[in-house]
C-alpha cells in the first residue's frame, strides 16, 4: 500500500482512486450506502465517505473525536463492524473515514469502533471513534453547525421558589416537545395523589420524556405501597437499587409532602427538597441525563466547578440525591448537574437540546471525556 500512494493524513484532499487501495484485493470491492453514507468494503479494510452534515438522522461527524453511522446496515457491513462470524480482526481491517466538503472529500484518518446497537441482527447505530481529533477549524468544516430552530428560555428559573407549579411546567413544556398521545378519559381531580405528580402525570401524556430516561417516574397504573403499606413507592432508578416514595395513607394527601429516598433494606432517608422541589430536581436531572448534545468532564476540583459554571445560573434549591448531594445549573437550553460525595472531587454531566446551547462551555481549559459542541 505504501508503495502506490503517499501516506494518508487528516485533513488530505482524498481521491477516489485510494478506496481501492484502502480497502485491498484484486476483487471489486463491495460498496453500500448507510444513513447517507457510501460505505466501501475490501478484504484489507473499510472506507466510509460522509456528506458534511450536523443533522443527528445521517450519518456523519458528530464530534471532534466521534464519528456515526446511523443504520439500518446491510449484513456485510453489520458483520464487518460488529465483528464477522469468521472471526475477521478489526485490528487488522483499519476503518478509514472522509467527508465531502464542497465537491471534494477530506480524509480524517482511521476509526475504531466504541459502541454500536443492534435490531434482530441488523446494525441500527454505529459510534467510531477516531484515533487522531479533530481541530475546530477541520470539525467546523465536516460538521458545519445547524442554527436552532428553538432553544429553551429560563422564564421557568425565576419561579422556582414562588410558583413551583408553574416552574416545573414552563421546564418540562420548554425542555420536551409534544408527541401524540391519547388523553386519559378519567380525570385527574379524583385522584389522591399529591398534585405534583398529578400535574407531571399531565404533562407526561404529550412528553412521555418528562417521566425519565435514566431513572423513571413510575406510571401511575404501575404506583404501588411497600410491603406495610404506609409508603407509597413512585420513582425508581434504573437497575433497581433505590427508589423514592411518599407517606401514604386512605386520608387526605398532604399537599407538598416529604421525599424519601431508600436503597434497598437500608434506612431511608429525606430528600431535602419537599415533592415540589424534588420533582424539579428530577425533572432537571432526566433532561440532562437524556440530551442528545452532552459535555462530560473528567473529575473536577472546588475551583474547576467554580470556574466551569460562572457562566451558568445556579438553580436555587437544596441539593438533590442523599448518596451524591447534587445541585444544578442552567443556561437557555442547558442543564448542568455537579456532585461530590466528599467536597474535594466533583462530578458533572451537562446536557443540551441543541449543540449551540453547550457554547459557553466551549472555550473552557477543561479535560473533556465528551464534548459535543
Amino acid at each position: 500500500m505504501n508503495d502506490q500512494i503517499p501516506a494518508v493524513i487528516p485533513a488530505l484532499v482524498f481521491d477516489r482512486e485510494y478506496v481501492p487501495v484502502l480497502v485491498g484485493g484484486s476483487a471489486a470491492p463491495r460498496r453500500f450506502t448507510v444513513g447517507g453514507a457510501s460505505v466501501v468494503i475490501g478484504p484489507a479494510g473499510i472506507v466510509i465517505i460522509a456528506e458534511a452534515s450536523d443533522a443527528p438522522a445521517k450519518s456523519g461527524v458528530w464530534n471532534a473525536e466521534e464519528f456515526r453511522l446511523i443504520g439500518p446496515a446491510p449484513a456485510p457491513v453489520t458483520e464487518r463492524l460488529m465483528g464477522a462470524p469468521w472471526g475477521v480482526d478489526e485490528g487488522s481491517s483499519p476503518i478509514h473515514i472522509a467527508v465531502r466538503v464542497e465537491g471534494e472529500a477530506l480524509y480524517l484518518g482511521t476509526a475504531r469502533v466504541s459502541r454500536a446497537g443492534t435490531s434482530d441482527g441488523v446494525l441500527t447505530d454505529c459510534e467510531l471513534r477516531l484515533e487522531a481529533p479533530l481541530s475546530r477549524e477541520l470539525l467546523d468544516r465536516v460538521r458545519p453547525p445547524l442554527p436552532p430552530e428553538h432553544v429553551p428560555d429560563l422564564r421557568w428559573l425565576g419561579k422556582v421558589n414562588g410558583d413551583r407549579e408553574a416552574a416545573l411546567e414552563q421546564f418540562v413544556t420548554g425542555w420536551y416537545p409534544t408527541e401524540d398521545a391519547t388523553e386519559s378519559p378519567a380525570g385527574d381531580s379524583a385522584s389522591r395523589l399529591p398534585g405534583g405528580l398529578r400535574q407531571l402525570y399531565r404533562l407526561a401524556k404529550q412528553r412521555p420524556g418528562a417521566l425519565g430516561t435514566q431513572n423513571r417516574i413510575l406510571p401511575e397504573p404501575d404506583l404501588h405501597t411497600d410491603p406495610l403499606g404506609e409508603m407509597l413507592v413512585f420513582g425508581v432508578e434504573n437497575q433497581g437499587g433505590f427508589f423514592w416514595s411518599l407517606p401514604w395513607t386512605l386520608e387526605d394527601t398532604e399537599a407538598d409532602p416529604t421525599v424519601w429516598f431508600r436503597e434497598f433494606d437500608e434506612e431511608p432517608i429525606a430528600e431535602q427538597e419537599p415533592l415540589s422541589g424534588f420533582l424539579l430536581q428530577f425533572s432537571l436531572y432526566e433532561a440532562a441525563m437524556g440530551a442528545e448534545y452532552l459535555a462530560l468532564p473528567r473529575e473536577l476540583t472546588a475551583p474547576q466547578v467554580e470556574r466551569l459554571t460562572e457562566a451558568l445560573h445556579l438553580v436555587p434549591l437544596r441539593p438533590f440525591w442523599p448518596w451524591a448531594p447534587t445541585r444544578f445549573h442552567v443556561a437557555p437550553g442547558l442543564v448542568m448537574h455537579v456532585s461530590s460525595e466528599d467536597g474535594e472531587a466533583f462530578h458533572a454531566w451537562a446536557g443540551a437540546t441543541h449543540r449551540s446551547a453547550l457554547d459557553p462551555l466551549a472555550d473552557l481549559p477543561v479535560d473533556w471525556n465528551r464534548f459535543d459542541g
